[in-house]
This record gives structure tokens, C-alpha cells and sequence, in this order.
């Protein structure tokens, strides 16, 4: 079936969306006119709910009451001492769930509650937006349908089981590559057949307006503890703070905490997938250009027709072509710096972490460790903050796998 991917001229300025649809140059909001009105809907409940001190207070309460927020500033005493660096650890991967999604999906799925939306749609790679989608409609008691790829299904059969297990429809896809692409144009499709009734729950900080800045707003929880968590317990700022970038959530969450800090250089990693050289990765910053994916202009993998190239990751959560338009206007302001690192390097930071420190990362969060493991050498007293963004028994049949090949 043809991706969602609409190029027509954006909707006129005067009073469709009451906030700015764009990060610099990036963002906008291209979507098929049946979905205008939804996203003018949603904006309008984004700025309601953000001076609603009643809808505060209960994010707040379940953040910390349920999701079990403040998650905790680690410092990695061994692996510091291995590579010659400070190194701490923002450990989302112990948030309930196992990963930052679920900041934004209990914020998400609140609001269209109070919107009286009825059914919450959403899309996942990984599995870890869908698991915590699912579990943010158990706990609200909303219906709850998730699209996953096919290929992704396969390899995060476990997150398919638990998605299952909390109530939520699992429909998997099978045509194209069968990854996260794939699934966000399903969950579109059937967000644009039942607008009335529906919410989609988008999962990372892309998408047309207003979707990057409310998945933004719900993860920047992250940044403005980490900030605080260093001021108070790491002797102060960091000189980098490195997060692994697929669509960009937990990345643009932590960021945010410290864009003010301009002595702080931000590190976002993308995929490598097999190298840079080979075409097969997901490193939209190192072999892309700018164009429209999925209701936005961003940066993106495509070829000279303007046809989406196939991704390649070891990881679920990166193998997606495009990035979130906020991380596109943070690399041409020069606030952030996009590098990557490959499935090899990814493969042998899980490894490590596991050695020295007694954590499993997700295979997502090991791309950031990767690369400082490979930056070290010129990272010598440095202070560095990871983001780990979500941990990795959801990875244990691939990096099983792997190894035994390797082996």
C-alpha cells in the first residue's frame, strides 16, 4: 500500500493553528485534510491542558505515584574508570514499563480522555511505546489498538506478548519493509477513518503539529531532572550529554533540560546499522536531505526521486528513516551534533555495560554508549551524561543471536 507521505501546500496561517507549527525551516503540518480539524482539536486541548493546574497535578501524581518518577542519576564508577571519563547515567530504563515511553503515553492518553476520545490508536518499533501505550489504557480504561511491523513482531516478540497481555489489539503489519515506517502509516490510515472517536497516540517527537512539541513537552520530565540530579549529585554540569536518536523522543526530552547551558554540547547518536559505506543504516544526518515523512519536513532517507530508502538497524527503535523536526532545527542552528554508531559497536557496549556495570541498556540506548566508549580517547576528564532510555531484556533473543554467530 502507498506510504502517507503528502506534499501539498501547508494549511493557511491565519487562526488553523493558534501556536507555531515549525521548528526554523522544519516541522509544519502536512496531513490530509480529514485530519485538520483532529489536529486543531488536539492543539487546542495541548495549550487547554497545559494551564489546567487539575490536569498538572494528576500527571504529576501518576508520574511519580505510578511510573515512578524521579527516575535515578547512576554514576558508572567502572565503566568511568575503563574509558577515562566521568560517566553518569540517567536511568530511564527504571521507569515502570522499562523505558521513557511512558512519560508521554500517560500525558497523551489522559488528554483524550478528558476529550472524551473512546479508542487510542498507536504505532510502535520497538515495542516500547506500545507496551507503555497499552499499559497507560489499562490503567484509564480505554480501548487500545497498536500497529507493529511484521519484522519488528518477530524480533521484540516479548513487548508483542505484553502488549497482548495488558488488553491491546496488536495488528501486524506485512507489507512493506515491516517496521516502524510501516506502522505509522497504518496507525495514520485508520486515525484518519475514525477521527471522531479516536486519539493517536504518536510515540516519538515528530509528525505534524502539534505532535513534536506535545511528545516533547511530556518527555522533557527528563532534562529538568537530569539538570537537577547533576547540580545536586554530580558536582554540576556535564561537558556532553549523549542520547541514541531514532524519531528523537528521549533524546529531545533530555536536551531540553540543558539547551539553555551553552557550555553543555548535546550528542545525539543515530543508527550506523552496518556502516555508513553500505547504505544499509538509519543515520538520516550522515546520508539524507530534507523532505516530508508522516505530516512533516524534516531530515530523511530518501533517493533521488524523493522515494523513502530502506533502513537498516540492529535496533527496532532507530530502523526509521526520518528524525523529529526539532533535532533537524537543533543540527542547522549548530545547538546539537548528530553522530552514529554501528550495530558491532552497539552489540559490544550491551556487553560491556553488562560486564562493568550490571545493566542491560536497550539496544537504542547502546548506540550513545557506543560512541562515547569509541570518543573516549578525546573525552579524557570530561563529565558526560548518557540518557539511557529504556533497558534491554526486550533485546536478549537478538543479542543472543548475534553473539552466537560471533562466536
Amino acid at each position: 500500500m502507498d506510504e502517507i507521505r503528502v506534499r501539498p501546500a501547508e494549511p493557511p496561517s491565519h487562526g488553523v493553528m493558534e501556536t507555531n507549527p515549525r521548528f526554523g525551516e522544519f516541522g509544519g503540518v502536512f496531513a490530509p485534510e480529514t485530519l485538520m480539524a483532529p489536529l486543531v482539536e488536539l492543539e487546542r486541548a495541548w495549550i487547554e491542558f497545559q494551564q489546567d493546574k487539575g490536569f498538572r497535578q494528576e500527571i504529576h501524581r501518576l508520574l511519580r505515584a505510578y511510573a515512578g518518577r524521579p527516575t535515578a542519576l547512576s554514576p558508572a564508577a567502572r565503566l568511568s574508570e575503563r574509558l577515562g571519563c566521568e560517566i553518569w547515567l540517567k536511568r530511564e530504563d527504571l521507569l515502570h514499563t522499562g523505558a521513557h515511553k511512558l512519560n508521554n503515553t500517560l500525558g497523551q492518553c489522559l488528554m483524550a480522555k478528558r476529550m472524551g476520545k473512546k479508542r487510542i490508536l498507536a504505532e510502535t518499533g520497538a515495542g516500547q511505546h506500545g507496551v507503555a501505550t497499552a499499559t497507560a489504557c489499562a490503567l484509564l480504561g480505554l480501548e487500545c489498538r497498536i500497529y507493529m511491523g511484521a519484522k519488528d513482531a518477530q524480533r521484540q516478540r516479548p513487548n508483542l506478548l505484553r502488549m497482548r497481555l495488558l488488553g491491546a489489539q496488536v495488528e501486524v503489519v506485512r507489507h512493506g519493509q515491516r517496521t516502524l515506517k510501516d506502522a505509522i502509516n497504518e496507525a495514520m490510515r485508520a486515525w484518519v477513518g475514525d477521527p471522531q472517536n479516536s486519539h493517536y497516540v504518536l510515540g516519538s517527537a515528530l509528525g505534524p503539529h502539534p505532535f513534536p512539541r506535545i511528545v516533547a513537552g511530556f518527555q522533557e520530565v527528563i532534562g529538568r531532572e537530569a539538570r537537577r540530579q547533576m547540580m545536586d549529585w554530580g558536582g554540576g554540569l556535564p561537558n556532553k550529554v549523549v542520547a541514541c536518536v531514532g524519531g528523537g523522543s528521549n533524546a529531545i526530552g533530555v536536551f531540553r533540560g540543558f539547551l539553555d547551558d551553552e557550555d553543555v554540547e548535546l550528542i545525539g547518536v543515530e543508527a550506523g546499522g552496518h556502516g555508513i559505506p553500505s547504505d544499509k543504516h538509519a543515520a538520516r544526518f550522515q546520508g539524507g536531505w530534507p523532505g516530508v515523512l508522516h505530516g512533516c519536513y524534516t531530515w530523511l532517507l530518501q533517493d533521488e526521486d524523493g522515494q523513502i530508502r530502506p533502513t537498516h538497524s540492529i535496533s527496532a527503535g532507530l530502523d526509521y528513516p526520518a528524525v523529529g523536526p526539532e533535532h533537524a532545527e537543533l543540527q542547522a542552528n549548530g545547538r546539537a551534533r548528530y553522530e552514529w554508531a554501528d550495530d558491532r559497536e552497539a552489540l559490544k557496549a550491551f556487553a560491556m555495560m553488562a560486564e562493568l556495570e550490571g545493566i542491560l541498556p536497550a539496544l537504542e540506548s547502546s548506540h550513545a554508549v557506543a560512541w562515547v566508549i569509541r570518543e573516549a580517547e578525546a573525552m579524557q576528564g570530561q563529565k558526560i551524561l548518557i540518557n539511557l532510555s529504556g533497558r534491554g531484556d526486550k533485546d536478549m533473543d537478538t543479542v543472543a543471536g548475534l553473539m552466537e554467530m560471533d562466536s
